[in-house]
């Protein structure tokens, strides 16, 4: 088994708030919903689903900001910099932004998401693409597919 450990410190523009990665993710993704759209003022957002246990806010005190619903996406209070989303009832990863990361961690998506909702120019070097969401059997696949792609990439580098 690959190791899954790594240590990768990330935090918002101003620096107020810090936090600490130590696992790999399970996948990466962009999101072209009109939200993400909106939250980011870009054509998608990046995320880098994190195992919860491998994620921890080591300075400062994160806001819940964009919706106030069931999913929490957290903001710096001051710079108001969008951190990560713990998504309602998966409580097991958090989203991370990962390009809030020092060093270039993560920031391919591995797969795309809301294709029906993106701007017709954007495009991403994702393999795979979802008009929504991937279907739930989906996932184990997946995630087990971008771990293999993820160690061959650290072994190029």
């Amino acid at each position: 088994m690959q190791d899954q450990t790594i240590r990768a410190i990330g935090s918002c523009r101003c620096g107020r708030v810090q936090f600490e990665v130590t696992a790999r993710p399970l996948l990466t993704m962009a999101c072209h919903c009109h939200g993400c759209q909106k939250m980011t003022g870009s054509a998608f957002s990046l995320s880098a689903a994190l195992p919860a246990e491998g994620f921890r806010v080591t300075n400062g005190d994160p806001a819940i900001g964009g919706l106030h619903g069931p999913s929490r996406h957290y903001f710096c209070p001051y710079c108001m910099s969008w951190l990560f989303t713990r998504p309602e009832g998966m409580d097991f990863f958090v989203n991370v932004r990962p390009t809030m990361l020092t060093g270039n961690f993560w920031t391919e998506p591995f797969i795309e998401t809301c294709t029906a909702e993106k701007l017709d120019w954007a495009s991403t070097p994702a393999r795979y693409s979802y008009s929504q969401f991937p279907p739930p059997e989906a996932y184990e696949q997946l995630v087990a597919e971008f771990a293999e792609h993820e160690a061959a990439s650290r072994k190029e580098g």
